[in-house]
This record gives C-alpha cells, structure tokens and sequence, in this order.
C-alpha cells in the first residue's frame, strides 16, 4: 500500500500511482485464456471507443470530450473485472505485487 500522507485529499494520488499496475492487470487478464470471451469483448469495446471518431461528445471539445472516453474507459475496465474470475484476478494481482515489490508501498 502506498504511503499515506496526512491529509484527506491524497486518494488521487494514490490512484494516479497505481495506473501502471491496473494496465498490468488489464493487459494479463485479457491475455488469460481462462477469462472468457464476454468479459474481453467488454474491454476491447471500451478500448475501440476511444479510437472511433464518432463520440458521445465531440473531441474537439477538449474537456469534456476527453471526460466521455475516461468515464466509458474506467466503467469498462470495472465491468471487465467483475466478469473475470475472482481467483484469476487475485492471481494476476499477487503476481504484479510481487514483481513491482521494490516500489515505496
């Protein structure tokens, strides 16, 4: 865990910390041929709707066309997650815990 410094407003950077392990995570699951078909087409139609140019809210409304490809991004990889296997998931956890192991936690 990482180290928590004094104060409420920190959780964000928390997260932004663990980034590269959730695209960690992601990328393993989606590789396991134990995690099935339904769960992968969820995160790969997240990932295609980043690229397509027809959006929700234009791109070239800077904020808030970015807003919609995280907002989709993020509910995408949760729903992923739900539908993997839980013992798949904790598997491929302990595995990225256990390699990035040398970070300050």
């Amino acid at each position: 865990m990482f180290i928590k410094p004094r104060g409420g407003s920190w959780w964000l950077l928390n997260l932004l910390f663990h980034i590269p392990n959730f695209l960690r995570l992601g990328f393993r699951l989606l590789k396991d041929k134990r995690v099935g078909i339904h769960a992968k087409a969820v995160m790969i139609a997240a990932l295609a709707y980043t690229f397509i140019p027809s959006d929700l809210l234009p791109d070239f409304l800077v904020a808030l066309g970015l807003l919609d490809d995280i907002i989709v991004l993020l509910m995408g990889y949760r729903i992923f997650l739900a539908l993997c296997p839980k013992d798949v998931v904790a598997e491929h956890a302990r595995e990225i815990d256990r390699s990035s192991s040398w970070m300050i936690r």
